[in-house]
């Protein structure tokens, strides 16, 4: 006779993505630099919410005048009305949509994308040598150049000048963005192998 053996029931296969944080997608575990869509006005108390969560927190600002009835009065304002910067983990972006203010994070489709380090390092610095930003005009093609020395050396941006004043453009791509920081022509240096006085005949003006 034969002997019947009987089947093995049939097991659900189980992801290693939901099992085991070790297979989470990077981006849920490794802090990042994410844009935060704020409510108009809302960029410091979302900042100083965020801050009191522990969650690193940038938000550029710039001095402006305004005059109010008799007087000028010197106001800290956004450079980039309507963002604040964020470094997390996603996993924790929960915590990040639910401050008052928040709207939602920037991306594609709705997606969380992440900001390249060099891009927010290059207006930290700015902030942290006490130079002058203001906004610009969002730009990305023109001169490419690299601050050869001072306060800003090897940083890296697009060249403009704007009455007879040489500014260096940087932008965060992902908000479509952009600053300019004054810059002295000795201090540049062009890329693309042109002579200096050629690019600085070539470069845009703002």
């Amino acid at each position: 006779m034969h002997q019947i053996h009987p089947q093995a029931p049939e097991t659900e296969a189980i992801c290693p993505v939901a099992s085991s944080p070790a297979f989470a997608p990077p981006e849920l575990l490794c802090p990042r630099w994410y844009a935060v869509k704020t409510r108009s006005r809302h960029e410091k108390s979302v900042s100083r919410l965020l801050e009191g969560k522990s969650v690193q927190v940038f938000l550029p600002v710039y001095a402006s005048v305004h005059r109010w009835n008799d007087r000028n009065a010197v106001v800290s304002q956004p450079i980039f009305p309507g963002y604040v910067f964020a470094r997390i983990c996603l996993a924790d972006r929960i915590q990040i949509l639910s401050v008052p203010g928040v709207v939602n994070f920037v991306g594609p489709q709705g997606r969380p994308a992440s900001i390249p380090e060099e891009e927010l390092a290059a207006l930290r610095l700015c902030l942290d040598r006490q130079v002058r930003m203001e906004p610009h005009p969002f730009l990305v093609v023109g001169r490419r150049v690299r601050i050869r020395q001072g306060l800003l050396a090897d940083m890296e941006g697009v060249l403009v000048r704007k009455k007879g004043q040489f500014r260096l453009v940087l932008s965060v791509n992902l908000i479509a963005r952009s600053v300019a920081v004054e810059v002295d022509a000795n201090d540049v240096v062009p890329d693309g192998g042109y002579a200096l006085q050629n690019s600085l005949e070539d470069c845009r003006f703002a």
